[in-house]
């Protein structure tokens, strides 16, 4: 059963423009009809919602092309998609522990603020590198 791309974005859970953003960058190449309209096929809807859950758990644009990739080849090892996975494990782990140490900052910098009507203000000090009240809290560089 072929369908639109209105039809497919609703069973796929992914909107028409994503869908046009995904054929655009070659992630998917639906069957055009001789009037030029995309036709979508159950098959497409499938690699669609792959792509969806692929990008839900935070996998890059080209992680998603690898993945594809190797879900396609039948003849891949289970060895591939692992590592891949495991990488965007370790990249997603760093995330939560540069996380954890903004949070642990701001929740320092706010509890050292009296929060009253002085104008005095740990947290913006903290922001801005000013002085610290305590000299033990220094903001994170950068977070990933």
């Amino acid at each position: 059963m072929s369908m639109n791309i209105g039809a497919a974005a609703r069973a796929s859970g992914i909107s028409a423009k994503m869908i046009r953003y995904y054929e655009s960058i070659g992630l998917i190449s639906p069957d055009r009809l001789a009037n030029g309209y995309r036709c979508y096929e159950a098959r497409d809807v499938h690699l669609l919602s792959f792509i969806r859950t692929t990008r839900a758990l935070g996998f890059s644009i080209e992680q998603v092309r690898s993945l594809l990739a190797l879900w396609q080849d039948r003849s891949r090892s289970s060895a591939d998609v692992k590592a891949l996975a495991s990488g965007h494990l370790d990249v997603l782990r760093e995330r939560v522990r540069a996380t954890q140490t903004i949070i642990a900052t701001l929740e320092h910098l706010s509890a050292a603020c009296h929060g009253d009507l002085r104008p005095d203000c740990p947290i913006l000090d903290g922001l801005t590198g000013g002085p610290r009240h305590d000299g033990q809290i220094a903001l994170p560089a950068r977070a990933t």
